[in-house]
């Protein structure tokens, strides 16, 4: 339950991304954005580790090194994208696309990290698919494909493959995790900026972006990573799912964006497919029976008993874990129900 609370948390910390990045965005480069947001988590969840002690978890190795190497180097990247995706499109577009980083992280779970996918949550998938295809096409009556969804959608599917990577070293250091993403990744989109010769913003954006990093990205990556050692990284980004829709009110809230009937349409179908993702992952009970064999020996004879008994039990998470919970007193009271052996 810890970690569904988790994923739910990282998803409302990282929906005040979009909208308020779309403001800063009048005023700073969007490789600098990216950088600054990026640096904001490291250097924000840096500080808050000099004065909280984790609980003992294992330091990153040597043969995690390309999957920190492939979750810096795609972080670079996403943001970047994103960033002018948000520019050249609205807010509330790219909120509403953020929740294909579902389909993409699902997808490459399925194919390359061998996670389980049920038929339930592919058919939030195909939904969302469509749902992203509907806003990726401006106008009720056109189809001109919008730049700005092309560029938010290259994004969704970059984070996927950092989502996967990450899963895989989540059950090591989350502080170092974070940092680690956090300083490098912000490095890089920094010397991009550079490259592309941006002008550095006024000292003030660049505090506003720093804090808004701190909480966007910083204290929603700490609480992602924690949330996928336990659910996995496909079902992690099930619970994401709910971030698009607060980005998408905060949107409407704070810059007065428009609502188009095409818009209602692919909110609809969003919203469904995210009920499905969010559903697979809930509370899904299984009845399981089991047989127990038990030798004992009774007047010089050795004599064995077959209990069969079933029972129920929740999964959270990911499908390889779970725990199965025996009742002792049952198993004892069936035992004493068998025939006695003469």
């Amino acid at each position: 339950m810890k970690a569904i609370i988790y994923a739910l948390l990282a998803a409302a910390f990282y929906a005040i991304n979009v909208p308020f990045s779309k403001l800063l965005l009048e005023h700073v480069g969007a490789a600098t954005m990216a950088a600054l947001l990026y640096l904001g988590a490291g250097i924000g969840i840096g500080i808050i580790s000099l004065f909280h002690r984790e609980e003992k978890r294992e330091k990153l190795n040597k043969k995690d090194l390309p999957f920190v190497i492939g979750m810096i180097v795609l972080d670079i990247a996403a943001p970047i994208l994103l960033m002018l995706g948000i520019s050249c499109g609205s807010s509330s577009n790219a909120s509403l696309l953020g929740n294909f980083e579902i389909v993409a992280t699902t997808v490459i779970a399925l194919v390359i990290f061998k996670e389980a996918v049920s038929r339930r949550l592919w058919t939030a998938i195909g939904l969302i698919t469509l749902s992203g295809i509907l806003l990726s096409f401006e106008g009720t009556g056109s189809f001109r494909f919008s730049y700005g969804s092309l560029f938010v959608l290259s994004a969704t599917v970059c984070w996927g493959f950092e989502n996967n990577c990450t899963r895989m070293i989540s059950s090591k250091s989350t502080y170092e995790i974070v940092i680690l993403k956090g300083v490098f990744s912000g490095l890089g989109s920094l010397i991009i900026a550079f490259i592309k010769r941006e002008a550095m913003p006024q000292f003030i954006y660049i505090i506003f972006a720093l804090l808004l990093g701190f909480v966007a990205y910083g204290l929603s990556i700490f609480l992602y990573v924690r949330a996928q050692n336990t659910l996995g990284a496909a079902k992690t980004s099930a619970y994401y799912a709910v971030a698009p829709f607060i980005g998408v009110l905060l949107s409407f809230v704070f810059l007065r964006e428009k609502i188009t009937g095409m818009y209602l349409i692919a909110l609809a179908v969003m919203i469904a497919g995210s009920a499905l993702t969010v559903a697979d992952t809930l509370n899904r009970r299984h009845a399981h029976s089991h047989s127990h064999t038990f030798t004992h020996t009774h007047d010089g004879s050795t004599h064995t008993h077959t209990v069969t008994h079933s029972h129920e039990h929740n999964h959270y998470g990911a499908d390889e874990k779970h725990e199965h919970h025996h009742s002792k007193k049952r198993l004892t009271r069936e035992l004493n129900n068998q025939p006695t052996c003469n």
